[in-house]
């Protein structure tokens, strides 16, 4: 009879295990660089590399949120164990300066419903910010300025905007944000928001459905973290499940 060594057994029991982990792997570095977030907003300056599920993400941003936009991205993938952020921030701009309001100003219409980065030409002079290039309404043109006017350091917005409705039979075609970069576009407009940076939340999305739980203070607080969550892009619909201090 021929046995096989113990080493050879357990050899070939570990075989599936490494393999299954680096198949793992791959599907998480796919996952991230094809997401939404990693291809449009951060405009593929991060790299990722899996390791056991063990990511790290290496690369150059402009800014410190784009940093933990990658990070927390990163983080909401299935079978992530944990994210080592080696990305530097390195930008020509300095902060609060024109060319950092206008990265910023940008930067908020690519992660917000109903309007488009794309379509918008964004000039910033001492604070003021212009705004020019198509909206498919004048809805859409309103919701660009307001927008705008909420990054930080805005003095003012200019609204040149022109109202250029699609052509009859055309159609945009629309991104798939997928399901870890939404979760990230809703964390990240509560924390930008200064009257919701503080709630403690837990934010979670199937399908484009954001499911919010947490504590809020108020009702008011809790209907206005439903309504920054449907701002973000790609948002189907909110279920706040949140509960009111009493």
């Amino acid at each position: 009879m021929n046995l096989r060594s113990p080493i050879a057994l357990i050899i070939a029991a570990t075989l599936p295990v490494a393999a299954l982990a680096a198949s793992t792997d791959s599907k998480i570095e796919d996952a991230a660089t094809s997401s939404y977030n990693y291809r449009v907003v951060l405009d593929g300056r991060v790299s990722v590399k899996a390791n056991d599920g063990v990511v790290t993400l290496t690369g150059t941003v402009p800014d410190k949120s784009d940093r933990s936009l990658a990070e927390d991205t990163a983080g909401n993938l299935p079978g992530v164990v944990r994210v080592d952020n080696r990305i530097v921030v390195s930008s020509d701009n300095p902060e609060h300066s024109d060319g950092w309001i206008a990265l910023m100003v940008r930067g908020e219409l690519l992660i917000k419903g109903n309007v488009s980065a794309i379509d918008t030409k964004v000039a910033v002079k001492d604070g003021v910010v212009t705004l020019t290039g198509n909206a498919t309404s004048a809805a859409q043109k309103d919701l660009t300025a307001v927008f705008a006017g909420e990054v930080e350091n805005v003095k003012s917005v200019t609204n040149n905007m022109v109202v250029a409705p699609p052509a009859a039979g055309g159609s945009a075609v629309a991104d798939v944000i997928d399901d870890a970069s939404i979760t990230s576009e809703v964390k990240y407009a509560l924390l930008s928001h200064h009257a919701t940076s503080a709630v403690s939340t837990k934010i979670t999305t199937n399908d484009g459905v954001v499911i919010v739980t947490g504590v809020a203070g108020s009702d008011a607080e809790k209907e206005l973290v439903t309504k920054l969550a449907q701002d973000s892009r790609g948002v189907k619909s909110v279920v706040n499940d949140m509960t009111v201090k009493s």
